[in-house]
């Protein structure tokens, strides 16, 4: 017998949890058009230097050791770019692997109660195309920057021990 009703709570089923990330606006992020997508990362590098270019002056000051002090400071200012952007990348995996399971764990009333309901087939296939089309450009978007900002770093940090 097929159950014409989902029991899944509507906040737990993984198309209305896709929706809210992709309506919020830290997850609405990795969505945007390429000029709105890179400006946060290029305002939280800047916000970045507010704490490690003093951490870095403390080492080498700006006015003797500039290229020493522009160099480890901007490898370090990347530190919260990455951290926001694997966060982005973590939300973003994680509703991406419950649209592609068959089966949807849930809760009715509290963690003691666990579920599993069997997607039928047309959900299914829906939660599949919007795992193939939307979620995975951004996954492999983040995943593309952060490597792009891992290299930026560490060719950073091997200049400065060249120079």
């Amino acid at each position: 017998m097929i159950k014409s009703r989902c029991p899944v709570p509507p906040e737990q089923l993984p198309i209305n949890q896709y929706e809210d990330m992709r309506d919020s606006w830290f997850y609405a992020w990795g969505r945007r058009e390429l000029t709105g997508y890179l400006k946060p990362i290029v305002i939280l590098w800047l916000l970045s230097w507010v704490v490690t270019g003093p951490m870095v002056g403390a080492s080498y000051a700006p006015g003797r050791y500039p290229l020493p002090f522009g160099l480890l400071a901007a490898a370090g200012a990347f530190i919260l770019p990455m951290l926001s952007l694997s966060q982005l990348y973590v939300g973003w995996l994680h509703i991406g692997q419950r649209l592609q399971q068959a089966t949807v764990p849930y809760e009715e009333s509290g963690w003691y109660d666990g579920h599993v309901w069997p997607k039928p087939e047309e959900v299914l296939n829906r939660d599949r195309l919007i795992m193939d089309y939307q979620v995975k450009p951004i996954l492999q978007r983040v995943r593309n920057t952060l490597a792009l900002l891992l290299g930026i770093a560490v060719a950073l940090v091997i200049a400065w021990k060249v120079l």
